[in-house]
């Protein structure tokens, strides 16, 4: 029977559409839940607060009355004013090794973007640059962190296949501990905490980071202009964030840099990897998952870095050699074995040296494609 495309329109539809994702992975031993409310409140309106700059279609593909995949079209208008282009974007894309239902979904995704006066797609991304983005394309054993998109290989030759091509690349870097805590990164925090433009602030409990909190988006918004996909947040999105992630958020893991003048300058989160904890509860935080969550990252022994910038006009002075070498030092000290950096640019060479000179090592890579309208599939 053909692939029929099904609007996703009421509630009971997202929760299908979320948990499709569980029954199409279900035969992978190594694959990692997500955290099935957050997807769900990502892609609700009355929820997500991107949704009030955001157009989106959401579908399933059907056979035999059964969902054999989903996906999900987008266009942030706030980015696209933003960056003055006219891009939308595909998201959420589970399919199965049949080329047919991946181009019934896409075709339709391009075909509804077209109509809203599109001129491209990119993917894999999300309403906005905080959620997941990016197909792999090299590591797909390896561990993954929150927020990675967990492909099969075959969606790699399923994009070639569609006319889609390479936009963007992420890397993602493996950085041994006790390996990257050299004499020489020690000496440069020795020096970075001596120089009176700025000092350390850490955290040990979430009441500390209250004040912190705007300040940190603030300086994202500042920092951020040249990340792929980025638009600046808004207060209803910095809210939205933060109720988010700070359930997830260990302070210990949480390093600022302020000036005398107490701003806020340079920062980086990072959380302990609770990829066992996410399996173990099967993706749920209730009635127990929250349990296996929390005991996961507290024997964790992988660091994953999720944010962190520099103020622009403030860089080269060593405020990154300042909360750097002291989250190292807390992750060593806390029995904390190595640290998945998250995506790094491919060309953002500045941020990836930072990784190398610690001793980083490549180890996994993902992939954005991308799609002028009018060129043919082939």
């Amino acid at each position: 029977m053909p692939i029929e495309l099904q609007e996703v329109l009421t509630n009971k539809d997202r929760k299908r559409f979320v948990y499709l994702a569980e029954k199409m992975n279900a035969h992978r031993p190594n694959w990692v839940p997500p955290l099935y409310s957050d997807d769900l409140r990502v892609i609700t309106p009355k929820k997500n607060p991107a949704h009030e700059y955001c157009e989106s279609v959401l579908l399933l593909a059907m056979e035999n009355g059964q969902p054999v995949g989903r996906i999900a079209g987008i266009i942030n208008h706030r980015y696209n004013d933003y960056a003055k282009t006219k891009t939308a974007r595909f998201g959420f894309l589970e399919t199965p090794d049949r080329l047919e239902v991946t181009r019934a979904m896409l075709e339709y995704v391009e075909s509804w973007a077209k109509k809203k006066g599109m001129t491209r797609i990119v993917g894999p991304m999300g309403f906005t640059e905080e959620d997941s983005e990016g197909f792999i394309f090299e590591g797909y054993d390896e561990n993954p962190t929150i927020g990675c998109i967990q492909n099969e290989p075959y969606i790699i030759e399923h994009m070639n296949k569609l006319g889609y091509a390479k936009e963007l690349d992420y890397f993602v870097y493996k950085i041994d501990i006790k390996g990257a805590m050299t004499d020489i990164y020690r000496k440069f925090f020795e020096r970075a905490s001596r120089n009176p433009a700025f000092r350390l602030v850490e955290f040990t409990r979430k009441s500390e980071l209250k004040p912190y909190i705007q300040p940190i988006f603030k300086l994202m918004n500042e920092s951020f202009d040249q990340i792929y996909g980025y638009s600046p947040l808004e207060e209803s999105d910095v809210v939205s964030m933060a109720k988010r992630y700070m359930p997830l958020l260990d302070p210990r893991f949480i390093k600022i840099a302020i000036t005398p003048e107490n701003e806020v300058m340079a920062f980086i989160i990072s959380i302990p990897n609770m990829s066992p904890g996410f399996v173990k509860a099967r993706g749920r935080l209730f009635p127990f998952g929250f349990i296996h969550i929390l005991r996961a990252a507290k024997h964790s022994k992988q660091l994953d870095n999720y944010l962190g910038a520099v103020k622009k006009d403030l860089r080269g002075l060593g405020a990154d050699s300042l909360i750097g070498y002291a989250q190292l030092r807390t992750a060593n000290a806390l029995g904390f074995e190595f640290i998945d950096t998250h995506h790094e640019m491919e060309l953002n060479t500045k941020m990836r040296a930072v990784s190398e000179r610690a001793g980083g090592v490549v180890y996994k890579k993902f992939r954005i494609y991308y799609k002028e309208f009018g060129q043919p599939a082939r």
